[in-house]
């Protein structure tokens, strides 16, 4: 048989994130919450994609068990080829509060991640003025968090974050508290991050439907409690993107009415 037609026996380990059958309550008996309801979805290599629902529908509860905060109690989560797992170095997570180290300086924190992920020392001065140069820190390195803004402390957070180079990044709100103007900047600032990397899967929750429109390759849209997936909403807008200028398109504000009505029904 000539080698051409010979086929290959091996496989390239699944990447991205993969949820099958997912389910997931809280408390028992009489208390018992169902959070989560037959969850199926998969995320690719690489992708940007939002978590939209009503307060309660269990986005942050999916998002705990991709940390590997929670165990799942049915179904099968992979992020990658192996199960979730605290403390992966292949996994980033951010919350909506900044939760940054009051006792060290913007660029300590950021340098503390890199130790963690064993960056040596030489490399990692380096690193960090580039990472607070890229969300516009750079003279802010020496302060403390109690002398910056929570907008600030969210660009420290936000550079912290993606100074791990971690394959899956799962963020949690990361700008809820912001006010509108601050946060399009830090959108504009986490798109420049993300698509600086080349194979970084990004999960993000967020209540804004405009920042799951600017930021997201795909919207899934969950239901009231118990969560279930009612929508896989693909954004056909083009890459790279600016979110300032996104909100002048007519495309831009179509997406976001069709996810208020997904919501609404």
């Amino acid at each position: 048989m000539p080698i051409d037609n010979l086929q290959s026996t091996t496989t390239d380990p699944p990447s991205g994130i993969h949820i099958n059958s997912l389910s997931h309550e809280f408390g028992r008996n009489e208390s018992r919450v169902l959070a989560l309801d037959n969850i199926t979805l998969d995320i690719a290599e690489g992708e940007f994609v939002s978590l939209v629902g009503a307060s309660g529908c269990g986005k942050t509860t999916l998002l705990d068990i991709m940390s590997g905060l929670l165990a799942p109690q049915s179904g099968t989560v992979l992020l990658g080829d192996t199960e979730p797992l605290a403390g992966r170095q292949d996994t980033a997570r951010m919350f909506a509060r900044d939760a940054l180290l009051p006792w060290l300086t913007a660029a300590q924190n950021i340098g503390f991640s890199l130790a963690t992920r064993n960056v040596i020392k030489e490399h990692r001065e380096e690193m960090i003025m580039q990472l607070l140069r890229e969300v516009q820190l750079e003279e802010f390195a020496d302060a403390y968090p109690a002398q910056l803004s929570q907008g600030m402390r969210q660009r420290v957070a936000l550079a912290r974050t993606f100074s791990l180079k971690s394959k899956f990044v799962l963020l949690d709100e990361p700008f809820g508290a912001l006010d509108a103007m601050t946060k399009i900047n830090l959108q504009d600032q986490l798109v420049a991050l993300w698509e600086g990397t080349s194979s970084t899967t990004v999960v993000l929750v967020t209540h804004d439907l405009g920042e799951a429109v600017a930021l997201s390759d795909r919207i899934f849209v969950l239901s009231s409690r118990p969560g279930k997936i009612i929508a896989n909403i693909p954004i056909s807008l083009p890459r790279p993107r600016n979110v300032k200028e996104l909100q002048s398109l007519p495309k831009y504000h179509e997406l976001v009415a069709s996810l208020w009505e997904k919501l609404s029904q």
